[in-house]
């Protein structure tokens, strides 16, 4: 090997290296779901991409997967499906969650949900997000902990899980139609 297939090779590492580092800084980057608070739609331990630009052409739409930083815990990442938008009033009750007065369709949820909470005003550039195992699920409803989730603190949308390969699938996000 001469000196110029080393300086080929290693010009190629530099050009791999920079190009991670630019897709994963400002396109995708991987996530691991820790726990069980979004099954049945996601388990723990699946991998899953995350889309880390689309946030900067569009706002997040009710009912889509997004993963970020929490409040109450500045060095972790969750996942939650969001359910209020800036503006938007929640209610939940009955086992119902309620969006601006109309009932949220949540065939998604694996048992009804326990408790009354709310109604919660969300403020602007926040989100109020839920996990789709409501009974097990530190989400919006918890402010000490969770609570709103502010724009800045969203790392992006969750879309494809890829691992373990068995289950590889794209993210369903939900539509409501009703609010």
């Amino acid at each position: 090997m001469d000196s110029g297939d080393v300086k080929e090779i290693l010009q190629s590492v530099v050009i791999a290296g920079i190009l991670a580092f630019l897709i994963i800084t400002f396109v995708a980057q991987s996530f691991v779901v820790d726990g069980k608070s979004m099954v049945p739609s996601l388990h723990d331990g699946e991998r899953l991409f995350v889309n880390k630009f689309i946030y900067r052409f569009r706002e997040p739409q009710r009912g889509e997967v997004i993963v970020f930083t929490p409040q109450g815990a500045p060095n972790k990442k969750y996942i939650k499906r969001v359910i209020g938008l800036p503006g938007d009033t929640v209610h939940i009750k009955d086992g119902t969650t309620y969006v601006n007065g109309q009932p949220l369709e949540e065939d998604y949820i694996k048992e009804e949900m326990k408790g009354t909470f709310g109604p919660y005003q969300v403020p602007e550039d926040s989100l109020f997000v839920m996990g789709d195992n409501r009974n097990n699920s530190a989400d919006s409803r918890f402010p000490g902990y969770v609570g709103y989730v502010p724009y800045d603190s969203i790392s992006g949308l969750a879309f494809w899980v890829y691992w373990p390969i068995t289950d590889m699938r794209i993210i369903d996000h939900m539509t409501y139609e009703n609010i």
